[in-house]
């Protein structure tokens, strides 16, 4: 799978569906076959995969010791809520109710795509997590990445 690149503002309907922009549609052309699995992120919003990239990502979980408690609690934690989605014909999906409180995503929302997956957020939360940038953002680039890049 390519890298997924963009930020869209999109509005959900009442019935909770978002129209998928065309920008991001292009970058994702399995789509419509493969379809795609929300699921809860880390902080408090959604996260998107192709149905394809979760597969790998289940794959890797399946190699996890079972027997440990983490990782049951990590799984169960990371797979709560996971829901298939697939375009309607209007290129619309439905997001799952629970998964939209659970975030509290109203009618507005971003989709920030990273990598291989694609955020949602409330707008609101999005436009206000941004807002508090780090004050030295180079500084955090320094610290998260300047390790890596050292022999370089």
């Amino acid at each position: 799978m390519s890298q997924l690149i963009g930020e869209f503002d999109c509005k959900l309907d009442a019935k909770g569906r978002l129209m998928v922009p065309s920008g991001l549609k292009k970058q994702l052309p399995a789509v419509d076959a493969e379809g795609l699995v929300i699921h809860r992120g880390f902080e408090k919003h959604l996260t998107i995969y192709a149905k394809a990239e979760w597969d790998k990502i289940t794959a890797e979980l399946a190699q996890l010791n079972s027997f440990e408690k983490k990782t049951r609690e990590f799984i169960r934690y990371f797979t709560r809520g996971a829901t298939e989605l697939s375009l309607d014909a209007s290129g619309r999906v439905l997001l799952p109710k629970s998964l939209l409180e659970y975030a509290g995503i109203g009618a507005e929302v971003v989709l920030a795509c990273q990598f291989n997956k694609i955020e949602v957020w409330a707008k609101d939360v999005y436009d206000t997590q941004l807002d508090n940038e780090p004050e030295n953002f180079a500084n955090l680039a320094e610290e998260v990445m300047g390790e890596r890049n050292k022999d370089v």
